[in-house]
């Protein structure tokens, strides 16, 4: 569906609709195991923030949480099946910002949406990191100047990899190509890990990914960091400089967020938001997502439902400028 006005009105209302009229659950939730959806293979960021989060909620609702790692088309295959799925709580879904783009993918070809945002109810913020443009350490390019050079000097020589067609890694490489000029051909795979794995492997040149996918390997000496995205320095990578800093005016931001289908009964919802907020101070998972380079940045439901709109408009914004791709 096109992002609209409509759509941001929609967005916020939902998580705070679960307020009115509420119906007291008939019977004790949770009362089974619960899945969460990570619609993208293990490895990448969305993967790095579940496992951690889904042992932490374990903990708080007294009940497994299955990490189920949905992969394929950008995400959309997970997020899709999460939409569909019963609206009793047992469902989860953790996803990356890709969550507001690929509705407006489908709408630049014509066709109907796999989902719809207003299938989803937002429970929490947990992480928002900047992507990081990376290429491996043997790489000519030791910096940003020496790297946006070769790209202008030879259009179309070298390809970056993504986690999909309009996923989080393809759209800021996207942002960048327009700001400042150059072309590159887009390498697009299931998700983040495989994504890595290919700039390892060296089947292509650069790739922009969340911190948690590649802090290891920057450390390790296999890759360079040449830039962020972000507005100020990473904690995890402080000496790497922003795109703002070279004059690049392009920012762009890889969270992860937890949802639960739209009709999910609002006792549900306040438990989940409760727990999650625990979940963010928990001191396992702040050690561990710490530790892979995302620092906790928690929004409750209210907050992050703003914060997703005002988001959501920009990539969407993002994605029409990309328009259809080859």
């Amino acid at each position: 569906m096109p992002w609209t006005p409509r759509s941001s009105v929609a967005l916020c209302a939902a998580v705070l609709a679960f307020a009115a009229g509420a119906q007291a659950q008939s019977s004790p939730w949770p009362d089974k195991p619960l899945t969460m959806i990570v619609p993208f293979p293990p490895g990448g960021v969305a993967d790095t923030v579940a496992r951690p989060v889904a042992e932490a909620l374990a903990r708080e609702l007294k009940q497994p949480v299955v990490v189920h790692n949905r992969a394929g088309a950008g995400g959309a295959l997970g997020i899709g099946e999460a939409a569909k799925a019963a609206a009793d709580g047992h469902t989860l879904l953790l996803s990356l910002s890709s969550i507001s783009i690929l509705p407006e993918a489908d709408a630049v070809y014509g066709r109907k949406p796999v989902y719809t945002i207003e299938q989803f109810v937002p429970i929490a913020r947990f992480t928002a990191d900047p992507t990081v443009l990376v290429v491996r350490a043997e790489a000519p390019w030791k910096t940003l100047d020496e790297f946006l050079a070769d790209m202008k000097n030879k259009p179309g020589a070298f390809n970056y990899g993504s986690s999909g067609n309009y996923g989080t890694m393809h759209v800021p490489m996207e942002m960048l190509k327009a700001s400042a000029g150059f072309r590159m051909v887009h390498i697009p795979y299931t998700g983040a890990g495989p994504a890595v794995l290919a700039l390892l492997g060296g089947q292509v040149d650069a790739l922009a990914s969340g911190p948690a996918s590649i802090v290891s390997h920057i450390k390790s000496g296999k890759l360079r960091a040449l830039a962020h995205w972000g507005d100020k320095p990473l904690a995890s990578l402080p000496e790497v400089p922003s795109l703002k800093q070279s004059g690049h005016a392009v920012q762009f931001a890889q969270w992860s967020a937890l949802f639960v289908p739209a009709g999910t009964p609002a006792p549900v919802v306040q438990r989940l938001r409760d727990a999650a907020r625990k979940v963010a101070a928990d001191p396992q998972v702040l050690g561990t997502i710490g530790r892979a380079g995302s620092p906790i940045e928690y929004l409750d439901a209210p907050d992050f439902a703003g914060y997703w709109a005002a988001d959501a408009k920009v990539m969407v914004e993002a994605v029409r400028r990309i328009g259809k791709l080859d």
